[in-house]
């Protein structure tokens, strides 16, 4: 049975907000992500200590929020769950990337259309999907002093 949210969880997820990821130790890092098919999907691989991490000890927990003190917007989602490591693909690569850079592809940065073009193999490039076993989702927006009525997040 699906839970109700205070908010459209999907559109919230579909903004290219940075998450925060802990894993074991504790150690806490900002990822992108992409919240697709009821699981985050985050990019990694050797290059980063998140996959040796993961691969130890796959509990993690996920934090994505906003606190914007102009509209008084402040919602949260915490999710928790097991890190499961999966081979990397290029169609799910383009639309993570292309939510945080931009659809101009020749527009971004050569160590991120990399992950398009180089054999992730060699790379060693692979996603980590978290499927909730458990999420929140809050929203504890407030009308700012300074703003008129009714311009609040609701």
């Amino acid at each position: 049975m699906a839970r109700a949210h205070p908010f459209d969880l999907d559109a919230f997820l579909a903004r290219p907000l940075t998450a925060r990821l802990a894993t074991a130790g504790p150690t806490v890092r900002p990822v992108w992500y992409l919240w697709e098919g009821g699981a985050f999907w985050v990019l990694t691989g050797p290059w980063a200590r998140l996959l040796a991490r993961v691969t130890a000890d796959p509990a993690v927990a996920l934090t994505i929020d906003t606190c914007d003190p102009a509209t008084g917007e402040v919602r949260q989602v915490i999710a928790r769950g097991e890190a499961e490591r999966v081979p990397f693909d290029v169609p799910r690569g383009r639309r993570e990337l292309s939510r945080y850079l931009g659809g101009d592809e020749s527009r971004w940065d050569p160590r991120f259309t990399g992950y398009l073009h180089d054999d992730p193999a060699e790379r060693g490039t692979v996603w980590l999907r978290i499927a909730p076993t458990s999420l929140v989702a809050r929203d504890l927006s407030y009308t700012p002093a300074h703003a008129p009525a009714g311009t609040a997040s609701e």
